[in-house]
């Protein structure tokens, strides 16, 4: 599937910051099944101070707002083939080593409802990956998919008491989760091709959990699926914070407003 993205994110300012530094990561991966034919990155505002390669390989450019600067865009948009591998990524590289991804973090650390929804997936019939799925489905069952009830700094237990959420809280309850039983797990974030629409008001998240004798497998558990040709994996990361799209930092103390205007579309395949 050949898919076309265009995001713009903008940040207006009520009046001009002494200092703001952003991290950005919104250039796709080259991983199994996903191909970047073309991708560019454009600032309005602010200028790249540098980029390189994360701990995760996530691309990561770093950029300052420029003196005076009131509003800042930034522009990220290219075509990316994909192809269906029922959500398998494959065996594990990188220059973290797998481990890591069984240690829990602040967002993903269990409590007791957490416990206790591994206890019940432990029970479930079949390997490890029948597991994860019997875990993927629990937690949307539990954890209805509602925006305006949590943020970025929700950790899974308390997405899970709420009992509402959005795709950041599914994935990371079933991180979590997963880590309990003794399965690493990762965060990812990137695009999906909506059925129903072009235009799209953010981003989209899931996860990934390693299985032995098949590598690295996606769990969209906001939508009950396991990733195919119509995702574009871009960061990931132990949990939100290390594969978010956009963080910052700024000092001036003016206060901003955001704005997302992002389309994801399929293109006619190339002759």
């Amino acid at each position: 599937m050949r898919l076309s993205i265009s995001h713009t994110t903008t940040y207006h300012f009520d009046r001009p910051v002494a200092h703001a530094l952003q991290r950005i990561r919104l250039m796709p991966k080259e991983t199994q099944g996903q191909t970047i034919r073309e991708w560019s990155m454009r600032f309005a505002g602010a200028m790249e101070e540098l980029s390189y390669e994360d701990q995760n390989c996530n691309h990561v450019h770093l950029v300052s707002v420029l003196p005076d600067a009131l509003e800042v865009s930034i522009i990220s948009e290219g075509i990316v083939e994909t192809l269906d591998h029922a959500g398998v990524i494959g065996q594990h590289s990188g220059h973290l080593p797998l481990w890591s991804f069984v240690g829990q973090t602040p967002l993903t650390a269990p409590g007791a409802r957490m416990r206790a929804l591994a206890a019940r997936v432990r029970g479930s019939a079949g390997d490890d990956l029948d597991m994860l799925h019997a875990l993927s489905c629990e937690a949307l069952d539990t954890v209805k998919y509602e925006a305006g009830h949590t943020g970025a700094t929700t950790t899974a237990e308390e997405a899970l008491g709420a009992g509402c959420g959005v795709c950041q809280d599914h994935a990371h309850i079933f991180i979590g989760v997963a880590r309990l039983l003794g399965i690493p797990a990762r965060y990812v974030s990137g695009y999906l091709m909506m059925d129903d629409r072009v235009e799209q008001e953010a981003t989209h998240a899931w996860a990934e959990a390693h299985v032995k004798g098949l590598g690295w497998v996606g769990f969209d558990i906001s939508n009950g699926i396991s990733p195919d040709a119509r995702y574009v994996r871009v960061a990931t990361g132990r949990d939100y914070r290390e594969a978010a799209p956009i963080t910052g930092i700024s000092f001036g103390g003016a206060e901003e407003r955001l704005h997302v205007s992002l389309a994801v579309e399929q293109q006619p395949a190339q002759q």
